[in-house]
């Protein structure tokens, strides 16, 4: 019997300096470089991602509280992937094989059909495109409802941004967004209000000792993209970039993360069409009515003064 590594077949991209590995199980990003200067936080061929690193999450981002909601009148239960907080985590599609439509050196294109379950009856069609360019990676998700009904739905990504040789302490960190998410003591959202003043990080300054497990709202965009940016020791800057079709951001520094070498080893900046519970509020939800696709755009980039 051949042995596979967890994450399945691994898919090496490349142009000029860029090197980017995408990977069957979760179409998940496992690793991203311009000139050897890592932009995301790797994890190896022979590793299961260790926290949600380079995850695909669909069709809901972040938690889902007692794995419940109702949509249309019908009450439905999911598994409590996150028992500890009694929450269904990161959607169904992050432990899924993913299959290749397209290939090329410099892309890739991986598809799922994500088949109806008790607790999301709904079936979607969904690829997604990475492709190195001169400006960076960028990516491309869409989903399409093969329901004759409509489905909820929601979608975000969990990129870790990479702080280089140096510590994620002496980064300069700066986030686009203009409200912050309070939470409770299980994450989960209670309500939007400004920024404090220990999370504002609208400017660029150093993150020091700040940890972060939070969303924020009202995305921020100039020339028509909102950014999260990590300038390491190095004077180079790890960024995340997403467009209009999201407009959520959730920030992590992985505190918590269970295995020691990949806590604080970097920050979690993730795009997102919704926060945390958007099946049980309806906040910024979305409603895919039978054929209909949603298609979000984002992307990575390492920037230099």
């Amino acid at each position: 019997m051949t042995m596979q590594a967890p994450s399945g077949v691994q898919y090496e991209l490349r142009n000029g300096d860029q090197s980017a590995v995408v990977v069957e199980v979760g179409a998940s990003l496992r690793a991203y470089s311009v000139g050897g200067r890592d932009v995301i936080v790797p994890f190896g061929a022979d590793e299961i991602a260790p926290a949600s690193h380079g995850a695909v999450l669909l069709p809901w981002p972040n938690r889902l509280r007692d794995g419940r909601y109702s949509f249309d009148g019908v009450d439905y239960s999911l598994p409590l992937t996150e028992p500890g907080r009694m929450t269904a985590l990161h959607g169904l599609a992050c432990w899924q094989r993913w299959t290749p439509v397209d290939r090329s050196a410099a892309s890739v294109t991986l598809a799922l059909d994500l088949v109806p379950v008790p607790g999301y009856p709904f079936e979607l069609r969904c690829e997604i495109t990475y492709e190195l360019g001169d400006a960076g990676l960028g990516i491309r998700l869409s989903a399409t409802n093969l329901s004759d009904r409509d489905a909820p739905y929601g979608a975000g990504f969990h990129p870790w941004l990479s702080p280089g040789p140096g510590s994620v302490d002496e980064c300069l960190f700066r986030i686009d967004a203009q409200q912050w998410i309070r939470t409770d003591e299980r994450l989960l959202p209670v309500g939007a209000e400004p920024i404090p003043q220990h999370f504002d990080f609208r400017k660029p300054r150093v993150l020091g000792g700040t940890e972060f497990d939070d969303a924020f709202v009202d995305a921020t965009f100039a020339d028509g993209l909102s950014w999260i940016t990590l300038r390491g020791s190095d004077g180079l800057t790890a960024a995340t970039w997403m467009d209009s079709s999201m407009t959520c951001w959730q920030v992590c520094t992985g505190d918590a993360v269970a295995l020691s070498r990949y806590r604080r080893a970097g920050v979690a900046a993730e795009p997102m069409t919704c926060i945390a519970d958007a099946f049980r509020t309806g906040d910024k939800l979305i409603r895919l009515a039978p054929g209909q696709a949603s298609t979000v755009r984002w992307g990575l980039s390492l920037l230099r003064d």
